[in-house]
């Protein structure tokens, strides 16, 4: 099917990354249904894509909430009738050394970034079954792939998330499974880490290197526009300069 025509749900739709991929997906003819915690920048999201000729639905929904997900997958089903593609990219990085006690910090990490892409892939589960197509497409960290003081926590839910879509991937015959894991983007990634000195190091580090978030939608948008029976299972894309 390549990208056209097929609906695609997006969390952390808001911004960064899930915003540059809606759009460049919507651009490529999808229909996308957009799900984030802030309703108002999601609705801007969606009247851009409408301005452009494109087709959009929105819901504000918390990751961490499992029916806000099943609301997602079904205001998809609702509007659109069916759900070719998940794309669980919500995230969130209050990163800190071990030493600091961040443990409410640590929480939420597991709340979003793990929990919350397991409920979204247990939303899309049934549709995907009932259909027997779909392609889940999980986006991780290269922070799991080079483990640094400081992302102890964040990196070890991302490669709880990489674990279990590998599992994923091998249960399933009919459904497609992604993992993308981008290195330092230019993202609002450090307006969540309540560490100030570890902020603005990370702060200093994407003003020196970091990629656009589109450079990862186009990589998202490469494993969604493969046939059907080709599966693109592991995408990482970092900055050149990146160690």
């Amino acid at each position: 099917m390549g990208i056209d025509g097929k609906v695609i749900a997006i969390t952390g739709a808001s911004g960064g990354i899930g915003r540059a991929t809606a759009l460049l997906l919507a651009g490529r003819g999808a229909i996308v249904v957009l799900g984030a915690r802030r309703e108002a920048a999601l609705a801007k999201v969606a009247d851009e894509i409408a301005a452009a000729g494109g087709r959009a639905a929105f819901r504000a929904i918390d990751v961490t909430q499992r029916a806000d997900l099943d609301a997602l997958v079904a205001l998809a089903l609702e509007r659109f009738g069916r759900l070719d593609v998940m794309v669980n990219n919500a995230g969130i990085g209050p990163i800190s050394r071990f030493e600091a006690l961040r443990v409410a910090d640590w929480d939420a990490m597991i709340d979003v970034n793990l929990r919350g892409t397991l409920y979204g892939i247990a939303a899309a589960l049934p549709v995907f079954g009932r259909q027997q197509s779909g392609h889940v497409v999980n986006v991780v960290s290269t922070a799991g792939l080079k483990i640094t003081p400081t992302m102890g926590i964040y990196a070890a839910t991302k490669n709880a998330v990489r674990t279990a879509t590998e599992a994923l991937r091998q249960e399933s015959k009919y459904l497609r499974v992604t993992e993308v894991s981008p290195g330092f983007v230019a993202t609002d990634f450090a307006g969540s880490i309540t560490d100030p000195d570890v902020r603005a190091q990370i702060e200093s580090r994407k003003a020196a290197f970091a990629i656009p978030p589109e450079a990862v939608a186009r990589a998202i948008a490469y494993a969604i526009e493969q046939p059907d029976d080709v599966e693109i299972g592991s995408v990482v894309i970092r900055p050149t300069a990146q160690d």
